[in-house]
């Protein structure tokens, strides 16, 4: 079924990104929106916009109710979550579906299954996908913890089922910190999610946190667009990415894209995914599966030339992929730096008015924000305003071009994190692609003193 009006159940860069894939395929738009963000771009562009609650995102932008009144009084046919919000809630799914509605997204039952961490490492393992060494499942005994941690050594982590953003999640060293860390982990796990379910896995030293973007058609039909390199992070969140990873082989993305190609395949998964992995002397280790776009898409963009929300549309629609495995190219490198408005080095959030703004543009340069001299950035909601996403043939090339179109950005009356990723360009070790999960925030220790 062809979609004729698409509403963005999303705010900020993600939802004009979506805006602009739907309009370039000549679908109408509709844009729900905050009190608070009533002057945001996407929704100033949108064909049509529906203010869907006050500021705090649990009276708008996850207000199921709110959201499909809004798909039913404007005719809207489909909805797309985007990422982060309902992106990933199973249950929302189901009832964008109950309501005759196209859900550009992946089966509901996929959600759910990936959504819990210990159903997805089990499902993972049944589809061929390598495991990190630990527990079948949840672990509710403490001396089947106990056991586990000496069979598989010290150190293990502990991680909650339901958790993410290294909320519930513990480094164990010895046999005598385990109980209580244990605790902790549930009690947090607990206090963030509802959910005091947690695992075991042996805690890899010093890995690169490599993703595969995947793409599945429902039916049985899917492909991989190569790895991410999601290293750069600060407390699990990332930083910088960059496609392809420096440090994997051809014959690497060959054989392990395969593997997850064909996993998702055998799932008849729909839409877009991506698989991520620990990567350590050469081994992949599975960590979880993100059932939505993520947030450094472009870069796989930028080095297949594939549009993917545009495939997720199309998908939704009942089509087949639009290419074949064989068909996909990988040209060039490509890197994104996340723009936050926050100050660069002590990371406080800096929300308020943006008194001057000046993206930057040349050849292989994209800008994914919502940003305008006078905006008001609101203090409610994730502190990333942008995205600067530049490529190049070599990873060399496109470091330079990066740093050039750095110096170029304009933000004023607000902090940004634009000096911090300024500092990490010039760092020889970033040059030189040998960095892990760990390094920038000894990197930033180192800096602080």
């Amino acid at each position: 079924m062809a979609i004729k009006r698409l509403l963005i159940a999303n705010r900020g860069e993600i939802a004009l990104r979506i805006h602009r894939a739907a309009r370039e395929m000549g679908i109408e738009t509709v844009a729900v929106h905050s009190t608070a963000d009533a002057e945001a771009m996407h929704v100033r562009l949108a064909d049509h916009a529906v203010c869907i609650g006050p500021p705090a995102a649990k009276d708008s932008y996850l207000n199921v109710a709110a959201i499909i009144a809004a798909a039913e009084i404007t005719h809207a046919d489909a909805i797309h979550p985007g990422y982060g919000f309902l992106s990933e809630n199973a249950q929302f799914a189901e009832i964008v579906e109950a309501h005759g509605l196209i859900w550009v997204g992946p089966k509901p039952e996929h959600i759910r299954t990936m959504g819990d961490k210990v159903q997805a490492k089990r499902t993972a393992g049944a589809l061929g996908l390598p495991l990190v060494p630990g527990s079948d499942g949840a672990i509710e005994d403490f001396a089947v913890a106990r056991d586990l941690a000496e069979t598989i050594g010290y150190p293990v982590i502990i991680k909650a089922a339901s958790g993410g953003g290294g909320r519930g999640m513990k480094v164990v060293n010895s046999a005598e910190e385990l109980e209580s860390q244990m605790g902790q982990a549930r009690s947090e796990a607990k206090a963030a999610f509802g959910d005091a379910t947690v695992y075991m896995e042996k805690y890899l030293g010093n890995p690169r946190h490599i993703e595969f973007q995947i793409f599945g058609d429902g039916k049985g039909e899917a492909v991989h667009l190569g790895e991410r390199d999601c290293s750069l992070q600060r407390r699990h969140q990332k930083v910088l990415e960059e496609a392809p990873s420096p440090v994997i082989t051809p014959e690497e993305r060959d054989r392990m894209g395969g593997i997850v190609a064909k996993a998702m395949a055998d799932m008849a998964y729909r839409g877009a995914g991506t698989i991520e992995f620990l990567w350590e002397n050469g081994e992949f280790y599975f960590i979880e599966m993100n059932t939505r776009l993520q947030v450094e898409h472009p870069v796989t963009e930028a080095i297949t030339g594939v549009d993917l929300v545009r495939e997720q549309i199309r998908v939704a629609e009942g089509n087949p992929l639009s290419f074949r495995q064989e068909e996909i190219e990988f040209k060039g490198h490509a890197i994104e730096c996340r723009i936050n408005a926050e100050d660069p080095w002590n990371f406080t959030p800096s929300p308020g008015q943006v008194t001057a703004y000046h993206a930057a543009g040349g050849m292989n340069v994209r800008v994914d924000s919502g940003l305008y001299a006078g905006y008001r950035i609101p203090p409610y909601y994730d502190s990333m305003i942008g995205k600067l996403i530049v490529s190049g043939r070599t990873r060399k090339g496109a470091i330079m071009r990066l740093k050039r179109a750095l110096d170029e950005m304009v933000i004023d009356g607000v902090k940004t994190s634009i000096p911090l990723h300024q500092a990490l360009l010039d760092d020889p070790e970033f040059q030189s692609g040998d960095y892990t999960i760990k390094w920038l925030e000894e990197w930033l220790a180192k800096r602080a003193g």
